[in-house]
């Protein structure tokens, strides 16, 4: 364990420390849930050890995962008070959960009906409830790990706004984020890990990103979309007046072969559900798909688009990008599965190529090619989400939220596979909430607001703070 978390926590009352992990069992030691072989933690001089993170949470240590830990089939308000909730005698006191659950979500600053079923909720509304989980606890220590991830630039700024009040309230905050451009707004120090190691402790005011940067990874180069990614004249997607029932209206755009296609728009914008019915994962209401000239049916699917060319790297990897418990060797052969094997009986020989294929292409970290993927770092996970599906050969591409949860260096690792795509003629629509990941990568970025195309532009044309206006429906100068 790193030397300075033997006594981190003593007298470091109403500070903002923010962490940038290389290895997360420095927070899981803080949490309980992992016992660390040295070192000691104090918290106002007191001593600590936690041999359970219920431990931890009775000494007011709380902690929020970037990987969610709620269960869909229960409400709201259940999931926040999981095994305590309020009792009268022997029987759940329906009336103070809901109105206890109601107050926490109000201080957070949303509406969410605490009656509501979580699997019901969007991504963002399901981070907020994890946030409010661990605000039950009236934590002395918050620990944060990514958890903006999944959250627009408006829901952003909300929880920056709770946090800093939390703050004022001499709680200890512990924010794991790779998002460098928040880290100014909100922290008052820094802690760079890196392979389990400190490589320092620095305070915010004194540094810049780039310092920040060659703590993380060393020299790191910045990358953009170099000048000979360029879109054919071919159109190889157009869809038609697609429209999904409070979802997606209206929608209409092109797709040249080569091209990288944003779509840009706040949370709830209806990128997301407009992905997944081109994709056949959800059927569309009314509207025409047209993939190289011909008209797909109503009733698509994914195998059947999958059969025209096109492939999805879902928003959530880990439940319908990968299958966790499966080897790597397995997660980069099921979208190419009629090609690796003969008839019905597969071939280890394809399959075993077509994996070493992507992992030596896509530069994959990994120690054994039948491990698990759940073994593997996030970054590499998407290569192989990204790796299963070039493996099928597309020839358009659907990213939908790509870099989440990733770091820096993989972030661009992932920019450079989609770029190296794109010169070999794949087309490709990306989805991201960081509007500056657009303005970086693509050619053309169409904007949605509200389940409609509001307009499009190119990334030589605006800024950051200008694509944003455009997303929440403003006009720039």
């Amino acid at each position: 364990m790193c030397e300075q978390a033997q006594d981190y926590y003593h007298n470091n009352q109403n500070e903002f420390h923010h962490i940038f992990p290389e290895n997360l069992f420095y927070i899981e030691c803080f949490s309980g849930a992992v016992l660390p072989t040295s070192g000691s933690i104090y918290l106002n001089d007191e001593k600590l050890r936690f041999n359970s993170t219920a431990e931890a949470n009775a000494k007011g240590f709380a902690t929020v995962y970037q990987e969610m830990s709620l269960i869909p089939s229960l409400s709201v308000v259940e999931n926040i008070f999981l095994g305590r909730m309020p009792r009268k005698g022997r029987i759940i006191d329906w009336k103070r959960a809901n109105e206890e659950a109601e107050a926490l979500l109000s201080k957070m600053g949303v509406k969410i009906n605490p009656r509501e079923i979580v699997s019901r909720l969007s991504m963002w509304q399901c981070q907020v409830v994890e946030i409010t989980k661990a605000m039950s606890y009236n934590p002395k220590v918050l620990m944060l790990d990514e958890p903006t991830s999944s959250l627009a630039s408006n829901e952003v700024e909300r929880l920056f706004n709770v946090i800093r009040e939390l703050k004022k309230q001499d709680i200890i905050i512990l924010y794991i984020s790779h998002k460098l451009h928040e880290i100014p707004q909100i922290t008052d120090t820094i802690t760079v890990l890196r392979d389990g190691i400190c490589v320092g402790r620095v305070n915010t005011k004194d540094v810049s990103h780039a310092d920040i940067l060659k703590m993380m990874f060393g020299e790191t180069k910045q990358r953009h979309r170099p000048e000979d990614v360029l879109p054919l004249d071919k159109i190889v997607l157009e869809v038609k007046n697609l429209s999904r029932r409070n979802k997606f209206n209206n929608v209409s755009f092109k797709l040249k072969k080569g091209e990288i296609l944003g779509i840009a728009g706040m949370l709830g914008a209806g990128r997301t559900e407009l992905l997944k019915s081109i994709f056949g994962a959800d059927l569309y209401d009314s509207g025409e798909i047209y993939v190289n000239g011909k008209k797909a049916s109503r009733r698509v699917s994914p195998i059947s688009m999958k059969k025209l060319g096109l492939g999805l790297t879902p928003e959530n990897r880990k439940e319908e990008g990968l299958i966790l418990i499966h080897s790597v060797l397995d997660n980069l052969c099921y979208a190419s599965i009629d090609k690796t094997s003969n008839g019905w009986l597969e071939n280890k020989q394809k399959r075993k190529a077509a994996a070493d294929k992507q992992i030596l292409e896509l530069d994959i970290k990994i120690t054994d090619i039948n491990a698990s993927v759940n073994s593997l770092s996030g970054g590499n996970q998407q290569k192989v989400v990204v790796g299963n599906w070039l493996n099928n050969q597309p020839e358009i591409m659907l990213y939908d939220e790509p870099t989440r949860g990733i770091d820096v260096n993989a972030k661009q690792q992932i920019f450079e596979i989609m770029w190296e795509q794109a010169k070999r003629g794949i087309s490709i629509i990306f989805v991201s909430s960081e509007l500056e990941e657009l303005l970086e990568v693509c050619h053309r970025i169409l904007i949605m607001k509200e389940g409609r195309l509001i307009g499009e532009v190119r990334p030589e044309d605006v800024n950051t703070q200008q694509l944003y206006a455009l997303s929440m429906g403003d006009e720039i100068a």
